[in-house]
């Protein structure tokens, strides 16, 4: 049996970024660590999120409906951005995040497709 692996875009990086916020470099990346952030259920949503219904090139941790504690989405999203999941930029006083996919892909072919594919009730 075959899983349909939906398709994510990557969206172009605009100009005038501000600096990404401390992250593990592309070859310090580690399976183990990447698969402990990803096996939270929500972090592997808000991941899935990112992947499947980007409408910029990075989004507020707001722009997920999450009804948690900032404290919280806070927490899952240094997690995602430690284990170098996503990168995080910091706009006046708001952080945005976006997947770090070319980075994964390079690492770890194959793993952001399982993420497109996944469904929370496994099936």
């Amino acid at each position: 049996m075959s899983v349909r692996v939906p398709d994510f875009k990557v969206l172009p990086e605009p100009a005038d970024l501000p600096a990404p916020l401390p992250e593990p470099a592309v070859a310090d990346l580690r399976l183990e660590t990447v698969l402990g952030a990803l096996s939270d259920p929500l972090r592997l949503r808000i991941v899935q999120k990112l992947l499947l219904e980007s409408e910029r090139f990075d989004h507020t941790c707001g722009w997920f409906g999450f009804d948690r504690p900032k404290s919280s989405l806070t927490h899952h999203f240094k997690a995602l951005r430690e284990a170098g999941v996503t990168r995080q930029r910091q706009y006046g006083l708001e952080r945005r995040s976006q997947v770090r996919v070319d980075d994964l892909d390079a690492r770890f072919p194959g793993l952001l497709d399982l993420v497109a594919a996944w469904t929370p009730d496994g099936g």
